[in-house]
C-alpha cells in the first residue's frame, strides 16, 4: 500500500517515543496538600482518602522532609480546627498561635527551602462552615466584610512564613484586596495563587470530611461557580489577573480539563490545577478493587493535567507520583 505518512514510525521504540514526547511530568510540577492537627504523635487515617492522614506537627515535619527528599518543593497546608475554636466571625483564622500559623513557622524553621502555600478561606474556622461570613438573619454570605477577615488571615500566614497564599473563598474582589493588604504590610514578595475558577463541585466530599468543614446549612453555590459554565471562568481569570494574581488555579481538575486548556490559551500567567479529594478517592477505590492499575493511572492522570496546560498540580498523589517517577 502507498501510505506516505505513517505516524506509527515515531512510536516504534521507547527511545523514539521519548524523543517526540510533547509533555513531561516531574516532581517539581507537584504540590502536596497536607492536613495538620493539634496534638502530638497523631497520624489519623482519613477513611475516604486511603493513604492520607491528619498529622500532628511532629509527624507533619517528618512528612515534609520525606517529600522534599523526593523532589517535591512545595506543600499546601490545611488545618483541622477544634470545634471549640470555631466561631461565626472565624477569628481563629488570623490567630498567630493557631495550629496553622505554628505549623508554617515550624516547617520554615526545620526546612527553610520548602515552599508553603496557605489556604485563604474561612470554612475551617467558621462555626457555619462557609468560606465567608454569614449574615445570621438573611443567610447571605457577606462579600465585602469577608474581605477584611481574609486580609488579616493572609497577613497572619505571611508573617508566619508562607510563600504563597491561595484564596479559595471565591469572594468578589478578594485578589486585589489581598494584594493591597499584603503589599501595605511589607509582603510584596508573597505570591497569590488564585482559585480563579473554583466550581461548586460534588468532588469535594472527602476533603470536607478530612477538615470537618462542610457547611452547617445551605450550600456554596452563591459564591462557587456553576459547573455548567466556562465563559465565566475566563471572566474570573481576567479579573484576578488584573487584580494582581501571580498564578491562576482551576478546581476541581479532571472534569475541568477544558477550563485548564482555555485558561492556558488565554492567559500569560502560570496555570495550576487541583486534583481534588474526590478524584483521588475514586482512583484509590477502583485500584483497591483491582479494577484499574494504581500506578499507571496515577501517572496518566497527572500527565493529562500537563497536556491540558497545567504548569502546577496540587494532588494527593504527589508523594506516590514522585516515588514512581524516581523509579522510572
Amino acid at each position: 500500500m502507498k501510505i506516505l505518512s505513517r505516524p506509527r514510525r515515531n512510536r516504534q521504540t521507547e527511545v523514539l517515543r521519548s524523543m517526540v514526547r510533547e509533555n513531561h511530568l516531574s516532581a517539581q510540577n507537584l504540590i502536596a496538600p497536607l492536613f495538620v492537627i493539634d496534638g502530638k504523635n497523631q497520624k489519623i487515617a482519613i477513611k475516604s482518602m486511603p493513604g492520607q492522614y491528619r498529622l500532628s506537627l511532629d509527624n507533619l515535619l517528618i512528612e515534609v522532609q520525606e517529600l522534599f527528599a523526593l523532589g517535591i518543593k512545595c506543600i499546601a497546608l490545611f488545618p483541622v480546627i477544634d470545634e471549640k475554636l470555631k466561631t461565626p466571625d472565624a477569628r481563629e483564622a488570623y490567630n498567630p498561635e493557631s495550629i496553622n500559623a505554628r505549623a508554617i513557622r515550624a516547617i520554615k524553621q526545620a526546612l527553610p527551602e520548602m515552599m508553603i502555600m496557605g489556604d485563604i478561606a474561612l470554612d475551617p474556622y467558621s462555626s457555619e462552615g462557609h468560606d465567608g461570613l454569614l449574615d445570621p438573619h438573611s443567610g447571605e454570605i457577606l462579600n465585602d466584610p469577608t474581605l477584611e477577615v481574609l486580609a488579616r488571615q493572609a497577613i497572619c500566614q505571611a508573617k508566619a512564613g508562607a510563600d504563597i497564599i491561595g484564596p479559595s473563598d471565591m469572594m468578589d474582589g478578594r485578589v486585589g484586596y489581598l494584594r493591597c493588604a499584603l503589599d501595605e504590610a511589607g509582603f510584596e514578595r508573597v505570591i497569590i495563587m488564585s482559585y480563579c475558577a473554583k466550581y461548586a463541585s460534588a468532588y469535594y466530599g472527602p476533603f470536607r470530611e478530612a477538615l470537618d468543614s462542610a457547611p452547617k446549612k445551605g450550600d456554596k453555590k452563591s459564591y462557587q461557580m456553576d459547573p455548567a459554565n466556562s465563559e465565566e471562568a475566563l471572566r474570573e481569570a481576567r479579573l484576578d489577573e488584573a487584580e494582581g494574581a501571580d498564578i491562576l488555579m482551576v478546581k476541581p481538575g479532571l472534569p475541568y480539563l477544558d477550563i485548564i486548556h482555555r485558561l492556558k490559551s488565554t492567559s500569560h500567567l502560570p496555570i495550576a490545577a487541583y486534583n481534588v479529594s474526590g478524584e483521588y478517592a475514586m482512583v484509590k477505590a477502583a485500584a483497591q478493587n483491582g479494577w484499574i492499575e494504581n500506578d499507571k493511572v496515577i501517572l496518566e492522570t497527572l500527565l493529562c493535567f500537563r497536556r491540558a496546560g497545567a504548569d502546577i498540580i496540587l494532588t494527593y498523589f504527589a508523594k506516590e507520583a514522585a516515588q514512581l517517577l524516581r523509579k522510572s
